[in-house]
């Protein structure tokens, strides 16, 4: 099993950070950033994904780790929804 020092160690949650700033550039750099109510939205389940896993890791213990994993997965989820 990975031993992790810090949550920034975690690849998913660098992946999540990606993300988060992939979808930054995208809404800054199109139309989205006009449609503010779908803009808020996609860019907070972004943010989500990487603070669930940050926050799931920071609470110590394996079953709560594991529960933050799955919602940040539900996140994830909601902001590819988003993107069609």
């Amino acid at each position: 099993m990975a031993t992790w020092v810090t949550f920034e160690d975690i690849e998913a949650w660098q992946l999540a950070r990606a993300f988060c700033q992939d979808i930054y550039l995208l809404i800054k750099e199109t139309e989205l950033a006009k449609d503010f109510r779908l803009k808020d939205q996609i860019n907070g389940s972004s943010g989500s994904t990487m603070d669930n896993i940050a926050e799931g890791y920071e609470r110590g213990g394996n079953r709560e780790f594991i529960q933050f994993l799955s919602i940040a997965k539900a996140s994830i989820g909601e902001s590819r929804s988003q993107l069609f």
